[in-house]
């Protein structure tokens, strides 16, 4: 989604202290059209002045609210391997609103430690945990042959999206929102894309 790529583009502007932007500045940002940036920004309303440009700070706050990052979300972290603790320690996920309130493992010698100040719980636990703590989002990171019995537990806890980083399908119902984050695939188009312009 382009508004995510720009939210991010804006931060660093802002860290940067500059005031006004222009949608030109943006799109050479990104790597878009400035008419495709004001086509984006139009669609949810007026945001700049004409010949002036954007203020970076409102822009970034009306961005921020329009993909509900205004708000604070809780998230369950299942599967504590490597990618599991990469995703405890991303700072981006908290400067964005992203929280990990718990994290569920079924590794004995992981189960009671912290990551974080926050305490490694038993899978059994989810159905308790995650309505306790309003959990929104839960994020899996467990082999393939585990995430759909770890996903179907989120479910039961009332999870309202899941991201999913097990290179599985999921099978879930419609009114839970599931987006799928395949490394491997990504780099398969990545090595497409290449392969058809060294050809």
């Amino acid at each position: 989604m382009r508004l995510s790529v720009y939210s991010r583009y804006l931060t660093e502007v802002d860290r940067r202290g500059i005031i006004t932007i222009s949608s030109g500045d943006i799109a050479e940002g990104v790597g878009v059209s400035p008419a495709q940036v004001r086509k984006d920004l139009a669609y949810f309303g007026e945001f700049g002045i004409r010949g002036v440009g954007y203020n970076v700070k409102d822009l970034h706050r009306n961005i921020l609210r329009i993909l509900g990052l205004s708000n604070e979300w809780s998230v369950c972290l299942v599967g504590l391997g490597n990618l599991g603790l990469a995703l405890t320690t991303y700072r981006g996920f908290r400067e964005r609103g992203f929280h990990i309130t718990s994290i569920f493992d079924n590794d004995p010698a992981k189960i009671g430690t912290f990551v974080n100040g926050v305490e490694v719980l038993p899978v059994e636990m989810i159905e308790e945990v995650v309505p306790q703590r309003h959990t929104q989002i839960g994020a899996i990171t467990v082999p393939a042959s585990a995430a759909q019995t770890i996903a179907d537990k989120l479910v039961k806890a009332n999870i309202k999206a899941i991201l999913n980083f097990a290179p599985v399908v999921l099978n879930v119902p419609p009114e839970v929102e599931l987006r799928n984050v395949d490394l491997s695939v990504n780099l398969e188009v990545l090595t497409f894309n290449l392969g058809g312009k060294m050809a």
